[in-house]
């Protein structure tokens, strides 16, 4: 069969809208996705059964005016004439959040956490306390109005960078980039809308599992996967476009080989490294006032 005739038999057997609700963009890659996903789809189900068998036994896993029209206008379940419309349901979980946890309130990039939550389990109440577990416990301070723990952990993830990749580190100095410039969406959305679909899932299994050391992972992975590429960057905009570029392609679709990689990839990465850059970060931070 020609390539043109595999595409076109690709595009016949792989829906338009993903199973999330999210229309696939006009050069959406269907070969390469069917070819992905043909191998993908073992390891999901095998996954679905070890997530069941762990849920059934009670492990660790389960202690673990707003923004409605921005929040997914490519989700068909999202949208004002879907029946039903899950706008009413973000609605009201961020309603009842803002109520519950009033030194937070609501922050720009919850309505996409809170999306996500409510696409994947289907239910307001289990999304609101999933969503609580997130802001209240795992990512504290990253939505608090003054966001001083997003603040701290890009700061954190800059001083990885030095250590792990100094040469990127040296290229973001150079130019006078702020890493806030081009990783705090990574952060603040827990890179929903910017890594596909299935990569975040994986990524929030873990997240909800190991705690928020898991981002900082997955952000030196994709930098140090792609550190020659972003070297070659010779301006600011060059530098922010390849930070957007390094979020797409198959090394990111095929997540499972992607998760992989998150855990060897940045090489160690203790979490009294960690804390210990948060401690001095932050005190830096405040110190700015």
């Amino acid at each position: 069969m020609e390539p043109a005739e595999r595409l076109q038999a690709a595009r016949a057997r792989v829906p338009r809208v993903d199973p999330y609700g999210f229309e696939r963009p006009a050069d959406f890659d269907y070969a390469a996705y069917e070819e992905f996903f043909s191998t993908y789809l073992v390891i999901l189900t095998k996954r679905a059964i070890k997530w069941s068998r762990l849920l059934k036994g009670g492990g660790a896993v389960r202690r673990s005016a707003t923004d409605l029209n921005r929040t997914f206008p490519d989700n068909v379940r999202f949208r004002k004439t879907a029946e039903p419309c899950l706008q009413k349901t973000l609605y009201n979980v961020l309603l009842a959040y803002g109520m519950h946890n009033q030194g937070v309130g609501y922050c720009q990039g919850m309505n996409f956490i809170a999306g996500y939550l409510i696409l994947i389990t289907k239910n307001e109440e289990e999304s609101f306390w999933l969503l609580d577990a997130l802001v209240g416990r795992i990512l504290p301070d990253y939505y608090s109005p003054a966001m001083l723990g997003l603040k701290t952990d890009q700061e954190v993830l800059a001083e990885l960078v030095r250590l792990k990749m100094p040469a990127v580190a040296a290229l973001m100095e150079g130019h006078g980039v702020l890493w806030t410039l081009v990783v705090s969406r990574w952060f603040i959305c827990l890179f929903v809308d910017i890594l596909p679909v299935e990569t975040v899932l994986r990524i929030w299994d873990c997240l909800f599992n190991e705690g928020s050391k898991i981002l900082f992972r997955v952000a030196l992975t994709l930098i140090k996967q792609h550190q020659t590429f972003i070297l070659e960057a010779t301006s600011v905009p060059d530098i922010c476009d390849r930070f957007k570029q390094i979020t797409r392609g198959s090394f990111v679709t095929e997540c499972h080989t992607f998760m992989q990689k998150i855990f060897s990839e940045p090489g160690s990465l203790s979490m009294t490294t960690i804390t210990r850059l948060r401690e001095s970060r932050r005190a830096a931070l405040l110190a700015q006032g």
